[in-house]
């Protein structure tokens, strides 16, 4: 149990200038202290702009500050597994982005370093706590669509400006990102899916380039599965598409309703029932993931749980190295 939580950021990105990094001085018993970027002149700034007292250069260091213990991990996810590895063995719990890290095999060694030092390991699958897909759970949950039985995903959007231009933005390099747009923006609608409906499963999928704008694919299909055999669904992606096909929906079919909404778009969550329409609206909050980093402090602090940690989040990355065909650990 720590009462100040004191934090320190590996990777003060863009990530962070908003979503997440202004949240950790937001909360009570949370301070942000230092933050680490390989660019001097970049690091120096945010921690300028941001009233943080300390900056470095060097990952290595800001683990080793003495007065940081907790460290937030806000690099491409090729080198989480590295830096949550080396916090934790430092003694200092871990918060990092998502997805958990570029592969499943990676997310296994973080959890086992985890395990073995007994040190925390959550990860920023922040729409778990927003207030939208909260109330969706909490219809699922009151059992007002009666007993789920499926579920569709449909995400088409046109290509970034980014992904037309060279060098390639890093999401879209395997090397670092662990594949392209659907390691990074599918894993919240799957990892969403896996916390009101439980583990998933894929059946089949199909995944391809069509667009030919970078290496990863473009275009994926996947029929899933839940483990508990009760729920089945389909997901269709397409990160190239026209303009006019642009969509981000998401719906869960019951036995007696459905609840449609968006992951992305912070439009009204939609229930359909007895041929009724109801709207439940959830405004942007201006940090999104404050609500999920409460949790995480509260967790540190002993006095609550955060509900996405390293053992959820790495379903998540099982499921998309099995859609896209990546080699999967034995005895998994």
């Amino acid at each position: 149990m720590i009462k100040e939580i004191n934090w320190g950021i590996i990777g003060c990105g863009n990530v962070t200038e908003v979503k997440s990094g202004p949240a950790f001085n937001k909360i009570k018993g949370s301070r942000l202290v230092a933050v680490m970027r390989r660019n001097a002149e970049m690091a120096k700034d945010y921690a300028f702009r941001h009233n943080v007292p300390r900056w470095y250069t060097d990952a290595t260091d800001l683990i080793n500050d003495p007065e940081v213990n907790a460290v937030y991990i806000a690099t491409p996810p090729s080198s989480h597994a590295q830096y949550a590895i080396k916090a934790m063995l430092a003694g200092k719990p871990v918060y990092v982005e998502k997805p958990m890290a570029a592969n499943y095999s990676d997310c296994l060694e973080m959890i086992k370093v985890s395990r073995q030092t007994g040190i925390p390991l959550l990860v920023a699958y922040y729409r778990r706590m927003l207030p939208g897909f909260i109330k969706i759970k909490e219809l699922l949950e009151s059992g007002i669509i009666g007993k789920p039985e499926s579920f569709t995903i449909r995400f088409f959007q046109p290509p970034y400006p980014h992904d037309l231009t060279e060098p390639k933005p890093w999401r879209v390099q395997p090397e670092i990102s662990g594949g392209g747009y659907l390691f990074d923006l599918a894993s919240h609608q799957l990892d969403f899916l896996d916390y009101v409906l439980g583990p998933l499963d894929v059946v089949s999928s199909v995944a391809a380039n069509h667009g030919k704008l970078y290496t990863p694919e473009d275009f994926v299909s996947a029929q899933f599965g839940a483990k508990n055999g009760t729920v089945k669904g389909t997901g269709l992606w397409w990160f190239t598409s026209p303009d006019y096909l642009r969509e981000d929906h998401m719906k869960i079919t019951g036995e007696k309703g459905k609840i449609s909404f968006s992951c992305f778009g912070f439009t009204p969550v939609k229930l359909e029932k007895d041929n009724r329409i109801q709207l439940f609206e959830f405004p942007r909050p201006a940090h999104v993931q404050l609500d999920l980093i409460q949790t995480v402090v509260e967790q540190l602090q002993g006095i609550g749980s955060c509900p996405s940690n390293a053992e959820t989040a790495s379903r998540t990355s099982l499921i998309m190295d099995k859609i896209t065909g990546k080699s999967i650990p034995e005895n998994y």
